[in-house]
Parts: structure tokens; C-alpha cells; sequence
């Protein structure tokens, strides 16, 4: 671990829950096993105890009178019963100068006023303690679910430029090989600021479809387009694909083949493609 992740670790908060004994076993092994690796975790763990010890000690206050007598009574210290033990305790003793019991029960009291306090300061400390700790787990949580969400953007505008990159690349090595025809298509009636592109290869008969110079509205979730090739006045199918925002990981999407084609063009047909092109969908078109 580094020392900036274990500085974060040790400002986190999670040590002072491990002393203050709140935390589920799991988490409790987890920071114990992070004591274990690392000296600065125990030093730490050490420190919050010793702190947290010298705090009970130096804001240890008596309780008052009333809290006395019902502590008293909670134990069964009466002063009917104190003065009770103390007459047996002489009648039985009178030969001796010293009272046990008395000095007993008496040292009994003082420790448990000190016990009372000690416990009184504790919960003030944790309670404080767990309200920081909450805050920082919060802010935590919101720095991690910011850092998250920038990682995805950040993903996104990557594999959006790789995906550029690559089609770009492929467009180059086109353009300077005699065997492409570049078409370029036009908006028509159904949508006039439409564009696209799309590579024929002389030689091999191979379509291709350019994504990245695609400009067509988005199709909705029963349609997609669909390439036609206008060959000797009827059109051939050449196959379906979906808008400019629904790209997958080419930014060259090869069609079917064709022999020979006069123009092409793009209609929008109902999800799987049709057997005849759906005119008045006709979105862009481009001859030889």
C-alpha cells in the first residue's frame, strides 16, 4: 500500500470505530490484519486509546447527589444498609481497631464513581467520534462516486477516439488505393440535411459503409436503415444497420457484396430490413 493510500486509510476514521468496538468482526479482522502489516496502524490504534484513556481521566466529574443515592440504591448501598454492615462489622470486631468491610464498601463506591465517569466520558467521545466518522465516510463516498463517474467519461471519450482513429486509419489506406469509389450521398425529401458515405471496391465487389462521416437521424427501436445498390434501374438489398449513435466497434461497417451499381441509396424500414425499399423513406442517395 502506498503512503498516500495509507495516510487515507488512517484519517478515514475506521481506527477510532476499531477501539470504540464498532465495527462487525469482518471489518474488525480487516483492520487488525492492516495492524499486523503495518507499524504505522498500530502506532495509531495505540495513540487513539491513550487518548481516549487520558480523556476519561481529565474530565472525570463527581455525579451528583441524586445520581449517587440511585446508583446506591441500584446496587443495594443504602445508607440504612451501609450503617447496618458498619454496626455488625464493629459488634463482630470490637477487640480489633480496624473495619474491613467499611473501608471495602467505601473503596467499592469511589471506584464505581470513577467507573460512572470514565463511562459518561466515553459515550461523549464516541458519540462524537462516530458523527466524524460519519461525515468523512460520506465525503468518502461522494469523492468515489465522482472519481467513478470521471473514470467513465473518460473511458467514453477514449473509445471514442480509438474508434475515430481506427476508421480513420482505414479511410486513408482507401483513399490512396485506385480499387475504392468513394459515393457520396445526399439528404433527400425525407430528411434533406441528411449525409453519408459508403466505398465500393472495384476489384473484390466489397461495400463499405463510413460511420464516422454518417449523418442520419437516430431510428428508433422497430426500425433501422437499409443500404440499397441501384442496378440496372432496380434496387438490391445490401443490408440493414443502425444510426450514427448506435455504433459498434468499427468505424468501417462492411454491406454485401455487389457486381456492378449505378447508385446507391439508404431508406428506413422496419426492424430486419424489407424486400422492396420504402420510398418516402428515402434518406439519402448518391450515384457512381
Amino acid at each position: 500500500m502506498s503512503v498516500e493510500n495509507l495516510k487515507a486509510y488512517i484519517e478515514s476514521g475506521v481506527l477510532e470505530l476499531y477501539v470504540l468496538g464498532d465495527l462487525s468482526p469482518e471489518e474488525a479482522l480487516l483492520v487488525e490484519e492492516m495492524a499486523f502489516q503495518h507499524p504505522e496502524v498500530r502506532d495509531e490504534i495505540a495513540a487513539i486509546e491513550a487518548t481516549m484513556e487520558e480523556y476519561a481521566i481529565q474530565n472525570a466529574i463527581a455525579p451528583s447527589e441524586d445520581v449517587e443515592t440511585r446508583l446506591f440504591e441500584k446496587l443495594g448501598l443504602t445508607d440504612s444498609k451501609l450503617e447496618d454492615d458498619h454496626f455488625q462489622a464493629s459488634a463482630t470486631y470490637a477487640e480489633e481497631p480496624k473495619v474491613v468491610l467499611m473501608d471495602n464498601s467505601a473503596g467499592k463506591v469511589r471506584t464505581l464513581r470513577y467507573a460512572l465517569v470514565a463511562c459518561v466520558a466515553l459515550l461523549v467521545i464516541s458519540t462524537a467520534a462516530l458523527f466524524i466518522t460519519y461525515n468523512k465516510l460520506n465525503d468518502a463516498h461522494d469523492q468515489i462516486a465522482s472519481l467513478n463517474l470521471d473514470k467513465q467519461k473518460f473511458a467514453g471519450v477514449v473509445r471514442k477516439l480509438e474508434f475515430q482513429n481506427q476508421g480513420l486509419d482505414n479511410i486513408a489506406a482507401m483513399a490512396d488505393s485506385k480499387e475504392w469509389a468513394t459515393i457520396r450521398m445526399e439528404g433527400q425529401a425525407y430528411s434533406p440535411s441528411s449525409k453519408m458515405k459508403v466505398y465500393w471496391n472495384k476489384k473484390d465487389k466489397s461495400v463499405l459503409i463510413n460511420y464516422i462521416a454518417m449523418d442520419l437521424p437516430k431510428a428508433d427501436a422497430n426500425h433501422e436503415y437499409q443500404l440499397w445498390a441501384l442496378v440496372d434501374g432496380k434496387p438490391v438489398s445490401l443490408g440493414v444497420f443502425g444510426s450514427s449513435d448506435s455504433t459498434g466497434k468499427e468505424a468501417l461497417v462492411k454491406m454485401q457484396t455487389i457486381e456492378k451499381a449505378q447508385a446507391f441509396a439508404v431508406t428506413l424500414e422496419p426492424t430486419g430490413g424489407s424486400v422492396n425499399p420504402t420510398m418516402d423513406k428515402l434518406t439519402v442517395m448518391g450515384g457512381v
